[in-house]
């Protein structure tokens, strides 16, 4: 029943997923993880924890991993919209560094796959959103890991209006950039 669209991006790893949505007069159904569809697609991974949080416009989340745990995220925006990033931090890869972003919303129902060894975060666009995550392992506070989210050297193209200082937490100001930061062997 839940067929899904898997699609590639410029960082090896990186999916972006579309599940199958049916509408009617009633409203729509989605199903939005299936392990069988998953597996068949060539993403088999195993979820252990889900996390939701809300946020208002501005904010901005990240970017975040844990170094020894690493975690594997399945994410999407359940109400509003938001541009998610993910950051390669594998010391090896010939992409460490690289940054790839996607627009999800609850209206274009699109999913991120973000695995292990990346740096994840988003920003808010509209009023409110409510975000999604399923995680392959989970979360240990003492194992938390960040990269500055306008380090330079990275170079993300955030959609945050010239002249709007985004919304962060004490946290999230005080990250290291790329070269100073934690990477995957």
């Amino acid at each position: 029943m839940g067929k899904i669209k898997v699609t590639g991006c410029d960082i090896e790893g990186l999916y972006v997923i579309e599940p199958t949505v049916f509408k009617d007069e009633r409203g729509y159904f989605v199903e939005t993880y299936n392990y069988n569809d998953f597996a068949e697609a060539g993403l088999d991974m195993k979820f252990v924890q889900d996390n939701q949080s809300m946020s208002v416009k501005g904010v901005l989340r990240g970017l975040h991993f844990q170094k020894q745990y690493p975690q594997g995220k399945l994410v999407r925006a359940i109400r509003g919209g938001v541009f998610d990033v993910a950051v390669d931090l594998r010391a090896n890869s010939k992409t460490y560094g690289k940054w790839f972003g996607v627009e999800l919303t609850a209206e274009n129902k699109k999913m991120f796959y973000i695995p292990e060894g990346f740096a994840h975060g988003f920003v808010v666009l509209t009023d409110e959103a409510e975000f999604a995550y399923k995680c392959t392992d989970f979360y240990h506070p003492g194992d938390e890991g960040g990269v500055l989210w306008n380090d330079p050297e990275i170079g993300i193209d955030w959609p945050i209006p010239e002249g709007v200082e985004p919304i962060l937490s004490e946290k999230d100001k005080k990250w290291l950039g790329l070269k100073d930061t934690f990477h995957f062997e």
